[in-house]
């Protein structure tokens, strides 16, 4: 009797995250993308899966080494802080950015410190030349002995150099560049930034050998590239900034050897990037007296409160439909503390063009800005200026409520370290530091009264 010939069944992947299917579909159930789903040829049923010998023996969890996963300082303090402490043998770290942002600027910053105090590094580029990667290095000042630099976009030859080298640090910029032979599609294609991620995370495995990762963002600002690359790394990085700024922020969005909600602040500038960290002074404006049309709030990013200014100008228009433009803050948001303010505190603005904006390209989109907004335009409106040592915290409700938010005591230290001795908050704050004087505001005409803001102009 013949043998009978395994049936095989065609596979389906998702080309924007990698989710495979059974069948194919028109939409992916998991990135929404809608035909991205294509045949990746034909899966056999797995045979019966026989026992091998353990690669490693088990021992009681006691008795497990931690020495060899202790954290090594990067020399980059604010990275340091994000990644909670350091770079652990072994990891894999994923830095992703939009393009000019300061990733590469920052990794060879990183490049340097390593070598000059912990060992030797390989940065390896696929992007530029080795020659265009030297010119910045000289420009910013990162050249080191221990400093090694290559251009590679094969996975074998990457591993051909770390068998080379034998650096301490490895640095992959970046990894949407890298391809391997074995594998069909192009670089930056699922399949191949599925393989080349998963052999440079065995490689570090394998050989308790740190490698920071680059890779690029898509238009909404997430990770490119199948979304199994998110599950596979250790730690993921976004790094963020304004174009027209200089302040860069350094976000942990996954990390499995610390807290995974720290931002790190740098600046970037003609001679490098540097670690900014205090950057609360960044996004105030220094002027000797108070201006109408500004007031000033703390947001906490991470676990770090920082300071942050909002401006607002009202004026007259002669047009059917008053402008409002934003600048730095949630267009959505503003729209709804406009009207309740309008609503609510009886403030007109009416045939009014109305701008706010924030000051040093910060983004402010947490509710505990949403009072100072509304002071703000009603200071602007009213044309009546808040004090100059008074800062604002609360969210606003639709009904004219003011709410409490987290970490008051946190945020009013930190405005009290910059001179600030007095804040309106919303009731049941909870104990606030000495030397600042709270005014309670339960709704937003009490805050108007007590600012003096309730009276025309």
């Amino acid at each position: 009797m013949p043998n009978k010939v395994r049936a095989t069944r065609p596979q389906y992947r998702c080309a924007e995250c990698g989710f495979e299917y059974a069948k194919w579909v028109g939409r992916c159930s998991e990135c929404q993308a809608w035909g991205s789903v294509e045949e990746r040829g034909s899966a056999t049923p797995l045979a019966r899966i026989v026992a091998g010998a353990p690669t490693s023996k088990a021992r009681p969890i006691g008795e497990v080494d931690i020495e060899s996963a202790r954290a090594t300082k990067t020399g980059v303090d604010e990275l340091d802080r994000v990644l909670g402490g350091g770079l652990v043998p072994g990891a894999v770290v994923l830095m992703a950015g939009e393009p000019g942002v300061g990733k590469s600027t920052l990794l060879l910053e990183v490049a340097y410190q390593w070598s000059s105090t912990v060992g030797r590094s390989l940065y390896l580029t696929g992007e530029e030349s080795a020659g265009q990667v030297r010119l910045r290095a000289e420009r910013t000042g990162n050249l080191h002995g221990e400093m090694y630099l290559a251009a590679e976009s094969d996975l074998s030859a990457v591993l051909g150099q770390v068998d080379e080298v034998k650096p301490s640090l490895l640095i992959i910029d970046s990894v949407q560049t890298m391809s391997s032979m074995n594998v069909d599609g192009v670089a930056g294609g699922v399949s191949q930034v599925r393989t080349v991620a998963a052999g440079l995370i065995a490689l570090a495995k394998e050989r308790n050998l740190p490698v920071v990762l680059v890779g690029h963002v898509t238009k909404d600002g997430s990770v490119a590239g199948p979304r199994v690359l998110e599950h596979l790394v250790d730690v993921v990085l976004q790094f963020e900034g304004d174009r027209h700024s200089t302040l860069r922020l350094l976000r942990g969005i996954k990390n499995r050897y610390g807290a995974a909600d720290e931002v790190g602040c740098f600046e970037l500038r003609d001679d490098g990037i540097v670690g900014v960290p205090d950057p609360s002074g960044l996004f105030l404006s220094r002027r000797d007296q108070a201006v109408e049309g500004t007031a000033v709030t703390v947001i906490v990013e991470g676990k770090r409160p920082m300071l942050g200014e909002v401006q607002a100008l009202v004026t007259k228009t002669n047009l059917p439909a008053p402008r409002r433009a934003v600048s730095g803050l949630d267009s959505a948001r503003i729209a709804m503390a406009l009207a309740v303010l309008e609503k609510r505190g009886k403030v007109n603005l009416f045939q009014k063009d109305v701008f706010t904006a924030t000051v040093g390209g910060m983004k402010l989109t947490e509710p505990a800005a949403d009072l100072a907004v509304v002071l703000a335009v009603a200071s602007a409106e009213r044309e009546i200026a808040l004090p100059a040592d008074l800062v604002v915290l609360g969210e606003v409700g639709l009904a004219g409520e003011i709410r409490r938010v987290n970490g008051v005591g946190k945020r009013l230290a930190e405005a009290l370290r910059l001179g600030f001795t007095k804040a309106l908050v919303p009731p049941d704050a909870g104990p606030l530091p000495d030397g600042v004087r709270a005014l309670v505001a339960h709704d937003l005409l009490t805050a108007l009264e007590v600012l003096g803001l309730n009276k025309g102009k």
